[in-house]
């Protein structure tokens, strides 16, 4: 009979747990403008402006590829958030520059906005999850080869 009951119990949870919670979502990200298939393409997605590029609430790493990637969170949480992408083409994790300290890698944010000297504001680049399922897109750039976005 307890080996029953644990069966239920489990099945049950199982079950549930394939439900979003309320007021949950899922984010889709397309990451446009991918110059080639060397590295990978970090995504971040933060919800604080004092965590913002600094840890995330959510992130996926994920092969590079010529032109454009997708990646989805699932049950993320309604809420204000932020989105930063960067291709980490030798893989190092972080965001190369040159010695005028310009970024050399592709990177971006959500909403395609830039800072005048340096990323933007958390606030500039921050958009509302409504707890439905979102698409955004995220193109990237190199400043640092004089042209911001295709």
């Amino acid at each position: 009979m307890r080996s029953k009951t644990m069966i239920v119990s489990w099945a049950l949870a199982l079950f549930l747990s394939s439900f979003r919670g309320e007021g949950q979502g899922k984010l889709t990200v397309t990451v446009k403008n991918i110059k080639d298939a060397g590295g990978s393409v970090m995504v971040g997605l933060f919800d604080a402006e004092d965590e913002f590029l600094k840890n995330p609430k959510f992130g996926q790493s994920v092969k590079a590829r010529s032109g454009e990637v997708t990646v989805v969170f699932e049950g993320v949480p309604a809420g204000d958030y932020a989105i930063s992408v960067i291709h980490d083409s030798n893989e190092n994790e972080e965001l190369d520059s040159n010695f005028l300290g310009m970024p050399t890698e592709g990177f971006g944010f959500s909403k395609d906005v830039m800072g005048m000297f340096g990323p933007p504001s958390f606030e500039k680049a921050m958009f509302r999850l409504e707890g439905k399922d979102r698409f955004d897109a995220a193109p990237l750039g190199r400043p640092a080869q004089g042209r911001l976005f295709d």
